[in-house]
């Protein structure tokens, strides 16, 4: 038995939680907003430094979850589970977690990834294309030099106004499928939270689901970095 269910099985850390919003939905918010309430917090730094993104994109989950750094944090944002359908497996491994789910306007949310990188495909371009299902795309843009192993933040391809209503629709499936899949197996809202970005009861509300008060000005917007 590995070191982590060895520790799991024994009560030895908090349950964790784990942000599985999309990226530019506030997600940089969220750590930051825990981190402030006291929480070991775990984000695109420990992402990008222990190579968890392409660990996790690979489907090497179990040297995330055996790792001292996994071990060490309570809280997980922009990271493992924040892409595809990762949340199921967390949910079943670790069945006291806790999951937080944020939203916003689809359109709103092309607006940030249009901006965010220029007009180029966010962070690794192989990864991105993936998750947005460029993958044709992009092997006829890369040809031969495509690297598997890469984990560049390359941004090497067009993300126009014309992606707009393919990457609206994928956004809007993943959401979906991730709330219908928390409405069949947690079906008292006990382990997950879903909270619209837009809603300026937002920090209150997540403060409540977690037990803790959040005042009444509190308010948290953050800027993000470079994302795979």
């Amino acid at each position: 038995m590995e070191l982590i269910d060895k520790l799991f099985k024994k009560g030895k850390y908090a349950p964790k939680i784990f942000c599985i919003s999309m990226q530019r939905t506030g997600t940089t918010s969220v750590g930051d907003f825990f981190e402030y309430h006291g929480y070991k917090r775990s984000g695109w730094p420990d992402v990008k430094k222990y190579n968890w993104g392409k660990k996790w994109f690979d489907g090497d989950y179990e040297s995330i979850l055996n790792s001292k750094a996994f071990f060490e944090k309570q809280m997980f944002e922009d990271s493992i589970g924040s892409f595809g359908d990762g949340y199921k497996f967390l949910f079943h491994r670790f069945p006291n977690a806790k999951f937080i789910l944020l939203t916003r306007d689809k359109d709103k949310w092309f607006n940030s990834m249009l901006s965010h990188s220029n007009g180029k495909t966010l962070g690794n371009t192989f990864m991105h294309c993936c998750i947005y299902n460029r993958e044709s795309e992009y092997y006829n843009f890369i040809g031969e030099r495509h690297n598997y192993n890469s984990v560049d933040v390359d941004n090497l391809m067009e993300l126009t106004e014309e992606h707009r209503k393919h990457y609206t629709q994928i956004y809007k499936n993943r959401n979906r499928q991730a709330l219908d899949f928390f409405k069949c197996e947690d079906p008292n809202n006990t382990r997950f939270i879903h909270l619209k970005l837009e809603d300026i009861e937002k920090w209150k509300k997540l403060g409540a689901f977690f037990g803790f008060t959040v005042k009444d000005d509190f308010e948290m917007h953050s800027n993000s970095s470079k994302r795979l």
